[in-house]
């Protein structure tokens, strides 16, 4: 399977928070799936850390990719496409993040790993 971590279950997973459902998990351990990790989270989590939203996440920021890579994940750049497809999204859903990745998972096809409920109204694959 092929998942995509949205950036509460990315920092969930980092720092090893009970919030993150079994079934999430245990899909970004099974060594057979494909975990990437969006732009777009990469981006929200150093926005939110520098208005002081994310304000635990400084060793996180400080070497994002680092962390993302030395999980063995996968970086998912964000393409002209994907922004296309972002910003002609439908329904009143404004979350600049959220919409990238759902024009991500349909695009790329993946499993959005997300606790996130309206992202089903999209047509996604989710997993939680």
């Amino acid at each position: 399977m092929r998942l995509l971590l949205d950036t509460h279950a990315l920092l969930w997973w980092l720092a090893g928070d009970a919030a993150l459902s079994p079934t999430a998990k245990a899909a970004i351990e099974d060594e057979d799936n494909g975990i990437f990790v969006s732009a777009a989270s990469a981006w929200e989590i150093s926005t939110k850390h520098r208005i002081g939203k994310l304000s635990g996440a400084g060793a996180i920021v400080a070497d994002l990719r680092g962390a993302i890579v030395g999980q063995g994940f996968i970086e998912l750049p964000i393409s002209v496409q994907h922004g296309q497809i972002a910003g002609s999204l439908p329904g009143p859903h404004r979350d600049p993040f959220d919409r990238m990745l759902i024009a991500q998972a349909m695009l790329d096809t993946l499993v959005l790993v997300s606790n996130e409920q309206p992202f089903d109204a999209y047509g996604v694959s989710r997993l939680w």
